[in-house]
């Protein structure tokens, strides 16, 4: 089953393709799939990925004979160790800024032979002075998935690797162990890597978090780009979930299926309500549902929800809504949210689970 999809998402002329699946419905084994289905004759491969497979190559080497005085992140041996001297420090780093990470790092080559790649990655706190000691730390578990993410955009503009497997990039949920703010980040840098690439290859993206899947369609669908990702007006992506409900593995359209992803993230929006702790990239998940229920009730404009639910000035919140929801809005600098609009998005929260009684089981 999973060789048949991965066949019809070959065939499939769409560039873009955002798949939502939940956990372990095998969302891993389909990019596998699609590795096997798009090989060349000789074996080698016509595309770039990220999964879990590449996650595993980066494993801890604690170090405890000695107390952990070099603790660091090793990386492990592989086709992709030949890239590595291509690549330097300031071009992770750059991927990095977006999530203000708060640790330094460095590159440790195998010494006797560079050729040979990055044997592993030393972690650090920075300090005012570089002249001083900096012993190395253990970065947690969400920070090292970011930093191996950034060590994956980072490869992917090396030259030799994705020039040559240039045909399609399949990028499998690179938010495990992530908080919600940075999974936003990452829907912000996945877009990017979208919109730069698309028109050179297809670029698939499956996810488990219905905050990226929801965010990242919104962007391309109705963004204020996504006019780019259409050609004579017909749309060059597509948005499908990889759904075993049936007993079966199969890839549904979920624009022709219910798919009632706006009750979870009515969900998280109200939990962050519930625990006082809103911030810029929730405005992007309240939209979703605002335009979800304004496309149920045939209208284009969701400013005619908060008029429904009693929202005075709609045009200006919805004006703030759509400002707040912009990608930028998740970088750190700009992640708190001033009381004026949490305001309205309590506002507008309590209209919303008023007018249209969802029920939500959310504690």
């Amino acid at each position: 089953m999973l060789n048949d999809i991965a066949k019809s998402l070959l065939d499939d002329p769409a560039r873009i393709m955002l798949m939502y699946a939940f956990n372990a419905t095998g969302k891993t084994q389909l990019s596998v799939a699609y590795k096997n289905a798009t090989k060349q004759e000789d074996g080698s491969h016509t595309g770039v990925y990220y999964n879990a497979y590449s996650e595993d190559l980066f494993v801890w080497n604690n170090d405890e004979e000695n107390d952990g005085a070099n603790v660091r992140l090793a990386v492990l041996p592989s086709s992709l160790s030949k890239f590595h001297s291509s690549m330097t420090e300031d071009n992770v780093r750059d991927k990095l800024n977006a999530y203000k990470p708060k640790f330094g790092f460095a590159f440790d080559p195998y010494e006797d032979d560079p050729e040979k790649g990055i044997e592993s990655i030393t972690f650090f706190i920075p300090n005012q002075n570089p002249d001083l000691p900096q012993p190395p730390i253990k970065i947690s578990r969400g920070e090292e998935r970011i930093f191996v993410w950034c060590f994956f955009l980072a490869l992917f503009e090396v030259e030799g690797w994705a020039n040559k497997q240039s045909r399609h990039f399949f990028i499998d949920d690179p938010v495990s162990s992530l908080d919600d703010h940075n999974i936003f980040v990452t829907a912000a840098t996945l877009y990017d890597l979208i919109e730069k690439q698309f028109e050179k290859r297809k670029i698939i993206v499956t996810t488990h978090h219905l905050g990226l899947f929801s965010i990242l369609s919104d962007w391309i669908t109705k963004g204020e780009k996504s006019d780019k990702f259409k050609k004579n007006n017909k749309p060059l992506y597509k948005l499908h979930i990889l759904s075993a409900k049936s007993g079966e593995l199969e890839l549904e359209n979920c624009r022709n299926d219910v798919f009632l992803y706006h009750l979870r993230v009515l969900q998280v929006l109200t939990l962050a309500r519930g625990a006082k702790d809103v911030r810029a990239y929730h405005f992007a998940l309240l939209r979703q549902v605002l335009e979800n229920v304004a496309s149920f009730l045939g209208v284009g404009q969701f400013s005619y929800v908060l008029n429904q639910i009693g929202i005075n000035e709609p045009s200006r919140v919805a004006d703030i809504v759509n400002a707040l929801s912009h990608k930028k809005v998740y970088y750190y600098e700009s992640d708190i949210v001033v009381q004026d609009n949490l305001d309205i998005f309590e506002e507008v929260m309590s209209g919303l689970i008023a007018k249209y009684n969802f029920v939500l089981h959310a504690e």
